[in-house]
């Protein structure tokens, strides 16, 4: 039997993840061009981390990169859902191993660089991860559909 479309669940549990990454990317970036400090809880890093010289790339603030990755899920996935493309669907698969392959290079720059920790950017990192798995799924599950 064919597999016709992805179910709706998986669909909104990506639209939901994309909308937690975003708010959490666009808190980031607030706060950076305003210059207020986060609260970071006990690890106390989150300053330290976004306003290292590693926050910047390419003249851009990373939080903005976050914003862009995240909103490009959120578009892709409702357009996904409102035209029922499966054109659309092969940025889709991409777009989370690029953001999961650069979280992990943004995780090394704490734990191994800057030597702190920001919590934001973690959640961003397990949001990533999050995505990654859903996408491994929809791709063994849903290859024809994607092909």
């Amino acid at each position: 039997m064919p597999i016709e479309k992805i179910p709706n669940w998986i669909l909104v549990m990506i639209l939901i993840l994309a909308s937690l990454g975003f708010i959490d990317a666009t808190y980031l970036t607030i706060s950076h061009y305003v210059g207020a400090d986060l609260y970071c809880g006990a690890s106390g890093g989150c300053n330290t981390v976004t306003n290292s010289p590693y926050s910047i790339m390419f003249g851009v603030y990373m939080g903005i990169y976050g914003m862009l990755y995240y909103l490009s899920i959120l578009f892709l996935t409702v357009f996904y859902i409102d035209r029922k493309n499966k054109k659309i669907l092969k940025p889709l698969m991409i777009i989370p191993v690029l953001g999961f392959l650069f979280s992990l290079y943004l995780v090394y720059l704490q734990l191994f660089v800057i030597d702190a920790i920001c919590i934001y950017c973690m959640i961003s990192a397990g949001i990533s991860v999050i995505l990654l798995i859903i996408n491994m799924f929809l791709v063994q599950n849903y290859r024809k559909l994607i092909s």
